[in-house]
């Protein structure tokens, strides 16, 4: 263990010395990419972690005693840390496709969608480890770090709010255990900072109705929930977290793959027709409506495509054809006879 922390901490510190201004290069170039793609964010903030911290995290093991980070280094990859705070949830795609243009994904976790999987409320952000490769090649101001890993935080401002005073409290009182009536404030202040989140979503779209996402966004299961929120407003319910992914598969089946083509899907026409065929008992959420409205399109190529996938694939074949009958029907408009019969 010493040997290792040894050895980390000569790699740190030479590395620290030969890049003294290693945070403001990052935060820099981070607020020049954004500003230039014309993404609204509230502010950007870098910062090289600190040997103490490091050394701590280094340390760290797995429940059977060997390290968490064998080479500690290489394993650790928020050595240095960007944090990008926005205003409203439905700016965080458009953040994450301009870093997707420029840097290579090493890994992608929507820590959001996570705590909501778990059935519960809690820490939001979208955490990204980026790698400074072929595709950083014309950011100026990262030229010398080539090959380097770092981490970039997305969240809105009021996840950022409710994170820094969460690790604050916590912080303070290090091993020792909450009260259980803060742990459930805490949770209480999470939903209730979701809530407002969509709101605020709401509020956009309602002032600006012609406002769209950027055409360039790569569809992915973290960018998509706010490319919807953006094209659908509140009008359908936000599905499951985890089946985002299936939405992801479903539309690159039939080739859709763009913002003006998903666009053109969710044509008010269209989603009336589906309304009046289908008739839903219930408000349909987002992927269950686009299922619908690519059925509608496509017919058999959709089942075709994407018949075996989905949470009950044995079953979702049948359910599709009896959807399409429904579809087609509808279309089916009865002639009026004539005078003559």
């Amino acid at each position: 263990m010493s040997d290792r922390i040894a050895r980390l901490g000569s790699r740190y510190h030479d590395w620290i010395r030969a890049h003294p201004d290693a945070a403001d290069h990052f935060g820099g170039a981070i607020e020049d990419l954004l500003t230039d793609a014309g993404v609204t964010y509230d502010r950007v903030v870098a910062r090289v972690k600190e040997w103490p911290s490091l050394k701590a995290k280094a340390r760290k093991r797995n429940p059977d005693g060997t390290p968490l980070y064998p080479d500690p280094w290489t394993d650790i990859h928020d050595v240095i840390g960007v944090r990008v705070i926005t205003f409203q949830s439905t700016e965080i795609p458009l953040v994450i496709g301009v870093l997707r243009q420029w840097f290579t994904v090493d890994r992608s976790v929507d820590k959001t969608a996570e705590t909501r999987v778990a059935g519960g409320f809690g820490y939001g952000s979208h955490h990204l480890v980026l790698r400074i490769d072929e595709k950083s090649a014309d950011i100026e101001e990262l030229a010398e770090y080539q090959g380097v890993v770092f981490e970039v935080q997305v969240r809105t401002v009021l996840q950022h709010a409710w994170a820094e005073f969460e690790h604050d409290i916590r912080y303070k009182r290090g091993q020792e255990e909450l009260d259980p009536r803060v742990d459930r404030a805490f949770a209480l202040a999470a939903g209730l900072i979701e809530l407002a989140d969509q709101q605020f979503d709401q509020i956009i779209t309602l002032q600006n109705p012609d406002t769209s996402p950027a055409e360039d966004i790569e569809f992915t299961a973290e960018t998509l929930p706010g490319v919807l929120a953006m094209l659908l407003g509140n009008r359908f319910p936000r599905s499951r977290s985890e089946n985002y992914r299936w939405l992801e598969e479903m539309l690159n089946a039939n080739g859709i793959t763009t913002v003006p083509e998903l666009e053109g899907l969710l044509n008010d026409a269209d989603i009336d027709a589906i309304h009046k065929a289908v008739n839903y008992r219930f408000r349909p959420g987002q992927i269950r409506l686009i299922d619908d409205l690519l059925l509608r399109r496509f017919g058999q190529d959709h089942i075709k495509r994407t018949g075996g996938s989905g949470a009950r694939p044995n079953q979702r074949r049948q359910q599709m054809a009896a959807r399409l009958k429904r579809m087609r029907a509808e279309q089916i408009v009865p002639r009026k006879k004539d005078k003559h019969g």
